[in-house]
């Protein structure tokens, strides 16, 4: 499942500011261009789904703060599951900016934002193909790539990751974000998190 978490924590970082529709305000789209990342600071967590949710994230660590890109990244984690899962694994992400004292909700725009996942299986079998060698250091720590996850805890200790250069889309301004990420399978809600980051970008 930390496997998966990783898959989703990369999802919700491509943040993708846009317009919104009814009585929402509304934020214009420019779409071309791009800006460099250069760091991501203000980095939390919690855990947000109900207590009868079999996946909680037990614990999570992310330094430097600010984080700089390029750069070097430090993380350790740990999730316990009471619950084997397996196939299909839907994933909501609901990705909001703040704008003044208003949090607006930004749509899904060429699958980043606020998009539905509807088996993050298939996402981990596109990034790590089947049959191939679990990347370290999940390997090195037994932390499965692919579904299913069986029941029970696994823990990343302190793992030094390099980031290298990101490019955004222009419309992706400086700002403080939010994302909810909620992960279910055959409609039954399995864990949710909330995190909260600032992006700057050149």
């Amino acid at each position: 499942m930390l496997g998966a978490g990783l898959a989703l924590a990369l999802c919700a970082l491509q943040l993708c500011p846009a317009a919104l529709g009814g009585s929402n305000p509304q934020l214009l789209v420019e779409r071309s261009g791009s800006r460099r990342l250069s760091k991501v600071g203000g980095f939390s967590w919690e855990n947000c789904g109900d207590r009868r949710d079999p996946v909680v994230l037990q614990s999570l660590s992310v330094a430097p703060d600010p984080i700089s890109i390029p750069g070097s990244l430090r993380v350790s984690a740990a999730v316990s599951s009471g619950k084997a899962m397996a196939s299909p694994l839907k994933a909501v992400l609901v990705v909001e900016k703040a704008l003044g004292d208003l949090w607006i909700q930004l749509p899904c725009i060429d699958q980043l934002g606020s998009c539905t996942y509807n088996d993050v299986c298939t996402i981990l079998d596109n990034l790590i193909p089947p049959g191939t060698t679990c990347p370290e250091p999940l390997l090195t720590y037994g932390i499965p790539c692919h579904c299913p996850f069986k029941a029970g805890s696994y823990s990343l200790p302190a793992s030094d990751f390099v980031l290298p250069d990101v490019e955004l889309p222009a419309w992706m301004t400086n700002g403080n974000y939010r994302v909810r990420a909620a992960v279910s399978n055959d409609g039954e809600e399995l864990g949710c998190i909330k995190l909260a980051f600032s992006l700057q970008s050149q």
